[in-house]
């Protein structure tokens, strides 16, 4: 059996490709870069979240009933009976971590203030 990556999935490599030059690591990393200085010039800054999330966390914000929740998110249990979930997206992950952080971040990007800020 020859393994392949899925279907219309790629792998990214360090070393050139013979074809298909947008495959090699380095040219990604120069566009991340790109994207990731363009973002500070504006105040923003990365977040990266866990790759597996409580499966609450996805069922609550985009429903129970949708394809993405039946059809398309690896759930299983943890060895603490916890149900938990392979990342299907990152929005409600960064909406979890953002009320931890909003201090640091607020204030760090000059961002209005926090609710302990307007009461001073």
């Amino acid at each position: 059996m020859k393994y392949t990556a899925p279907p219309y999935m790629h792998d990214v490599l360090p070393c050139k490709p013979a074809k298909d030059s947008w495959l090699h690591s380095g040219r990604w990393q120069a566009v991340e870069k790109a994207f990731r200085d363009c973002c500070r010039l504006y105040g923003y800054r990365e977040i990266r979240t866990p790759v597996m999330e409580a499966t609450e966390l996805f069922t609550r914000s985009i429903g129970e009933a949708t394809d993405i929740v039946s059809k398309e998110m690896f759930t299983f249990m943890d060895r603490g009976g916890r149900s938990m979930t392979l990342r299907p997206e990152g929005s409600a992950p960064a909406i979890r971590a953002c009320p931890r952080r909003a201090r640091c971040i607020w204030r760090s990007t000059g961002v209005g203030k926090t609710p302990q800020d307007a009461s001073s």
